[in-house]
């Protein structure tokens, strides 16, 4: 029953299992046979949300890009269980001591925040939106940063306005990243692949419409265009047969295209950089 009245995630204190209706020996039994989890002195979870338990277990709350992910957000690399804990404490307690329904499998590495909290919105489980995004800013490479910002305009978690507002809680070397933020980006490699363009100097336009070809995610000087391939998006024969599909019917009409990978783009970028240089020194050459 109180599993159906809270969201996921949320972490309960005795007194609100006490409000919620429930009598000392229900909290007992509950916790006894797994529908509530006991995480720490005086915190419960109902409904479990990946890493929160753990997060709370250690004595502090889910964020940064721990947070970010399960909200659909970009970020770079969400295998480390990342947690905000106050300066005051002293002594942390393992994530994976004791806490029930935990397997080997989803035991993470912890990234541990300090930074004081700047927003209102904290949870006993996790860090505000505020407060999550700054921590990401902060704990990521400047080009994930960009990617994230991206994705959280991309969403509508934010508006442009609150993101500004946001890197003022920020170190004045961090706000570079936000002149290189545009939320057009539908996915983390395309914003990858949109700062090569730019370090590079080319020009180009973004989710453009080619007649007879479909909607494509760049097109550079009027006649490359680039798809950012992910296994997300670009699995199965049948996909990869429309994407060829799409490939001849571009190159019947003049374009090149180039498909960089989306592991390229986040984590080798100078394979793709020296693709596009290449391909744009032939086209020259041609011309």
């Amino acid at each position: 029953m109180l599993r159906s009245r809270v969201e996921k995630g949320t972490v309960l204190t005795r007194a609100d299992l006490l409000s919620a209706g429930m009598r000392p020996r229900q909290i007992t039994a509950a916790v006894g046979n797994g529908s509530l989890q006991r995480l720490r002195r005086d915190r419960y979870l109902a409904e479990p949300l990946d890493g929160v338990g753990q997060a709370v277990r250690v004595g502090g709350r889910l964020a940064c890009v721990s947070m970010l992910a399960p909200l659909g957000v970009f970020v770079l690399d969400s295998s480390r269980l990342h947690v905000h804990v106050e300066r005051s404490m002293s002594r942390l307690r393992s994530p994976h001591d004791r806490l029930r329904g935990l397997d080997q499998n989803s035991r993470r590495e912890l990234d541990l925040h300090w930074w004081p909290l700047r927003g209102d919105d904290a949870t006993l489980g996790h860090v505000g939106l505020l407060d999550a995004v700054c921590q990401a800013i902060r704990c990521q490479p400047p080009r994930a940063a960009v990617a994230t910002i991206d994705s959280i305009l991309h969403l509508g978690l934010m508006t442009r306005a609150e993101i500004r507002d946001l890197f003022g809680c920020l170190p004045k070397q961090y706000r570079i990243i936000l002149s290189l933020t545009d939320g057009i980006a539908e996915s983390g490699p395309e914003t990858f692949m949109r700062l090569i363009l730019r370090q590079l100097g080319l020009r180009y336009r973004t989710q453009v419409t080619i007649p007879g070809v479909g909607r494509v995610d760049f097109l550079v000087e009027g006649w490359l265009i680039i798809e950012c391939d992910s296994r997300a998006h670009h699995e199965g024969w049948e996909k990869q047969r429309q994407d060829r599909r799409r490939d001849l019917a571009a190159a019947a009409l003049g374009y090149a295209t180039l498909r960089p990978l989306a592991e390229h783009l986040m984590y080798d970028p100078a394979v793709v950089i020296s693709a596009v240089r290449g391909i744009a020194r032939t086209r020259r050459r041609a011309a």
